[in-house]
């Protein structure tokens, strides 16, 4: 399910929060990372103490300086929050809009606490989800060729193996069918 909106006083669209049946996949505002790299919560927010994870943060830092009314209200850096108690256990994003070809890259991560529940995969198919109804053709990731866990997250959600090189193996999603 996307929750989102529209903002009549900007005339553009707002980010969406991302709901599934165990997580709310919330993108994050340049005030929020700001908050989150200087581990001061606000009202509302509830961090896992090793969130973020250290790749994380210069994304984060990028993000603190980023103009917001540039920010893609759709391709860009989520927190993965539990429906059950909020608290955030993980982050997934987008390495930018797609390509000139429709391709959008994903990366994603955990807390090691969350590790094993489900939880990336059911964050992956939501951001795949919407990265597809956004126009992307396809999604790709990739991960070290020695991290089984998350190339098993990203087979079951029906990534296959497009590449294996250097240490890394690259993953690929193709839209499905438009009707």
């Amino acid at each position: 399910m996307l929750r989102g909106g529209y903002d009549e006083r900007r005339d553009r669209l707002t980010a969406m929060d991302l709901t599934t049946e165990r997580l709310i996949v919330h993108p994050i505002t340049p005030a929020e990372a700001a908050r989150i790299i200087a581990r001061e919560p606000d009202e509302g927010d509830d961090w896992h103490h090793e969130y973020p994870l250290v790749d994380e943060l210069d994304v984060l830092r990028g993000l603190v300086t980023a103009d917001a009314e540039a920010l893609d209200p759709d391709f860009r850096l989520y927190m993965i929050r539990r429906r059950a108690d909020g608290l955030a256990v993980g982050g997934i994003g987008f390495f930018g809009a797609p390509d000139p070809d429709g391709v959008a890259e994903v990366g994603y991560g955990l807390v090691s606490a969350a590790r094993g529940s489900g939880y990336a995969t059911e964050a992956l198919e939501a951001a795949v989800r919407l990265a597809f109804a956004r126009g992307a053709t396809a999604v790709i990731a990739d991960t070290s060729d020695d991290n089984v866990a998350s190339q098993r997250v990203l087979e079951k959600a029906g990534f296959r193996i497009e590449w294996n090189r250097d240490g890394s193996v690259g993953y690929r999603l193709a839209a499905p069918p438009r009707r």
